[in-house]
């Protein structure tokens, strides 16, 4: 049975508690909960807690950023390059812009700390202990406690991989080159290496690293990447697909246009355009979804996706994989909704008039509802799928915290992202 709704009420301990069946080989499927009203961390291994500390979130003016984040790095030791060289011991990085996870000799009952989340020092060494790079941390206002969840859109495992798995439809490789990078100011080491993408497809290898996934709204990058090859096709030159407005596309759009008799005002890339562009093509109508997927913070393939009602706000929510069955295709989902308020200007961006659905109690029934992907995708992700895979799904998509070096990360609340002082 779903849950009709995943804000999780339950009471987290103050001091330090580890669960007696908790086991090393279980990193993978664990998730950090940090909860900024209760200043409490929970560490959870599908809906059991299986450690709990207080903490001390960001102060006024320097509020830590709500979101979905990961573990990117870990330190024994290291000293912030902001603030005087204050010991970070046991640091574990959220953000290359200075956001992590570190023990602290002050842990007030109050938020206190520069934007980085500070714990005691025994817990601090003891998580560090339990996690490993990718493991999942939430931070939200309210407490959260992830619930067991299914839906048909939630994907299952292969029982038989098969060797094929593309038809007509191309997943495309997705180059970190197209993503916003971010710079690494704070916390640990200052250069973010460039990672290699690998090919799109992919001999699956016993214990391979969990999939991060998310679904969100098509932004420009894609629009113009797709319409790029659409105009090639079609004999107006683009040059090599990037989802660049270079001189050559923007040469392209406009003869496109001329020949179309397209005079819709605006941005270059108007819907009006991507409409005429499909249907000279005879693709149909353009998707208005992405799906994307990276895996050990390498980006992997994205493919379109639909997303009906889109004047709906979707809502974010994000989903992990607790325990995979292969043998029956089986796969344990667990999910929490977070609290994401879009500002007027986003809601104009993204064409969203109303948030009824994404605040109701059943938002991410709904949303997984209106989700559309190609047989194509679904079928790569399902064979390469792990426990401790991961699936956001948010109206906003790529933010700049990722990039290289990186999961999806998705900001709900900026906190104190981009502070420099």
């Amino acid at each position: 049975m779903k849950p009709r709704f995943l804000f999780g009420l339950g009471l987290l301990s103050a001091t330090a508690l580890v669960h007696p069946a908790f086991a090393a080989d279980d990193a993978r499927t664990l998730q950090i909960v940090v909860s900024k009203d209760r200043q409490s961390l929970a560490v959870y291994d599908g809906d059991k807690v299986v450690a709990s500390s207080k903490v001390s979130t960001g102060k006024r003016g320097h509020t830590t950023p709500s979101g979905i984040f990961s573990i990117l790095e870990k330190k024994v030791y290291h000293e912030s390059n902001l603030y005087s060289n204050a010991p970070m011991p046991y640091m574990q990085r959220l953000t290359w812009s200075g956001i992590a996870l570190h023990e602290s000799n002050s842990v007030p009952n109050y938020p206190a700390s520069h934007g980085c989340v500070r714990m005691p020092k025994a817990f601090a060494k003891m998580l560090y202990q339990m996690t490993e790079r990718g493991v999942h941390v939430v931070i939200a206002d309210q407490p959260l406690v992830p619930q067991p969840f299914e839906h048909a859109m939630l994907f299952r495992p292969d029982t038989a991989p098969s060797p094929v798995l593309f038809s007509d439809f191309a997943l495309r490789p997705t180059t970190a080159g197209f993503l916003p990078q971010a710079q690494p100011v704070q916390v640990a080491t200052n250069d973010a290496a460039s990672l290699p993408m690998p090919p799109a497809v992919r001999t699956p290898q016993p214990d391979q690293a969990p999939l991060s996934i998310l679904i969100t709204r098509r932004g420009l990058r894609e629009n113009v990447r797709d319409l790029q090859g659409l105009l090639n096709g079609l004999g107006f030159d683009t040059g090599t697909p990037d989802g660049l407005l270079g001189p050559a596309t923007v040469q392209a759009i406009e003869d496109f246009k001329t020949a179309h008799g397209i005079t819709a005002s605006g941005s270059l890339v108007s819907p009006a355009l991507m409409q005429a562009a499909y249907a000279a093509a005879g693709k149909g109508e353009p998707p208005n979804g992405e799906i994307m997927v990276r895996q050990s913070f390498r980006p992997i393939f994205e493919a379109a996706a639909i997303i009906a009602e889109p004047q709906e706000a979707l809502g974010t929510h994000f989903f992990t994989t607790n325990v995979i069955d292969r043998i029956n295709g089986r796969a344990d989902w667990f999910g929490i909704t977070l609290e994401d308020a879009l500002s007027k200007a986003a809601k104009k961006r993204l064409g969203i008039t109303s948030e009824e659905q994404a605040q109701s109690l059943d938002a991410a029934d709904r949303a997984l509802d209106r989700i559309t992907i190609p047989e194509d995708a679904r079928r790569r992700i399902a064979e390469l799928l792990t426990a401790g895979s991961s699936l956001t799904i948010s109206d906003t998509g790529i933010g700049p915290e990722t990039g290289d070096g990186t999961d999806f990360i998705t900001i709900t609340n900026s906190g104190a992202l981009g502070k420099k002082g």
